[in-house]
């Protein structure tokens, strides 16, 4: 692992400080929607004012808490013989949901994640219209060596996150509870429920919410399982992998069931993926 700063509750409360303050940046403009200025970028995905305000305020911020490179959706995006030698460096995603800001739904977040050597291990995921917060420290960076999992609503302190018990729910035959995307159902998708069916005992019950608030309602305990079988990219999903796996869970590739890792080639999007509850768990017998 590279050295990397011992990650202390203060850095944390300055992270999460910096998180809701690019939310508080992105209201002004919710809340004044002939503000917005919506956009289409060169991929046909909106870009709107709140984007650009929210980038802003965290790309001035962020090198006061932690000074090593920056990636952000709205940025440009450095070469990969470039990135390959950051062993350290910010991924961010100022207004994750863009889609949902527009529709006015409140499910987008402020998404802020530390990678170091290819693997989410602090996360900050911020929700602008609830004012709560997701925070996931991987232990092999806590100050105190231990992993912190915690939800936040407004700036104070809540509750810590835990995934349930896959196998306490197997044996009890309780629903499976999926998150699943209405906005990008796929044939594969339906086809691995269709296996996860006939291997569990109960109903698979779906749950719906937004991308980064799937992996954190898993790492809440309120939901098991998001398979993600269309494009994404590393900013939509490292600060909430960084809050899942601290929790208890993992995301892995979908093709391999392998850690799904950041910054491994010239492309940012991902390759398909499911995040899942509870580590322990036998997910191969259950998937394959």
């Amino acid at each position: 692992m590279s050295s990397l700063p011992r990650i202390t509750q203060a850095f944390t409360a300055d992270l999460i400080a910096i998180a809701r303050a690019a939310g508080e940046a992105i209201l002004q403009i919710y809340e004044a929607p002939e503000t917005a200025n919506v956009q289409l970028k060169s991929d046909d995905s909106p870009l709107t004012a709140a984007d650009l305000a929210a980038h802003q305020l965290i790309a001035q911020t962020l090198p006061g808490l932690l000074n090593v490179p920056m990636i952000s959706e709205e940025s440009v995006i450095p070469e990969l013989a470039e990135r390959q030698q950051w062993s350290t460096y910010w991924l961010i995603d100022p207004l994750d949901g863009t889609k949902e800001f527009i529709a006015r739904n409140g499910e987008f977040t402020v998404n802020i994640a530390l990678v170091v050597d290819g693997v989410p291990l602090v996360g900050v995921v911020h929700v602008p219209v609830s004012d709560e917060t997701y925070l996931g420290v991987d232990k092999r960076v806590a100050a105190d060596g231990a992993n912190r999992a915690e939800k936040y609503l407004a700036g104070q302190r809540q509750k810590d996150l835990q995934t349930r018990s896959l196998r306490d729910r197997l044996i009890a035959g309780q629903p499976l509870d999926i998150l699943v995307s209405h906005r990008h159902g796929t044939d594969a998708q339906v086809a691995l429920l269709q296996t996860l069916q006939s291997r569990w005992p109960a109903p698979l019950q779906h749950l719906s919410a937004g991308s980064s608030l799937k992996f954190c309602l898993i790492a809440e305990g309120r939901a098991d399982f998001y398979p993600r079988l269309a494009p994404t990219s590393e900013w939509d999903t490292a600060a909430a992998q960084a809050v899942l796996t601290a929790a208890g869970g993992l995301v892995v590739r979908a093709d391999s069931l392998k850690p799904l890792m950041c910054n491994g080639g010239e492309s940012l999007l991902n390759p398909h993926f499911l995040a899942l509850g509870d580590a322990g768990f036998d997910w191969p017998k259950l998937l394959k």
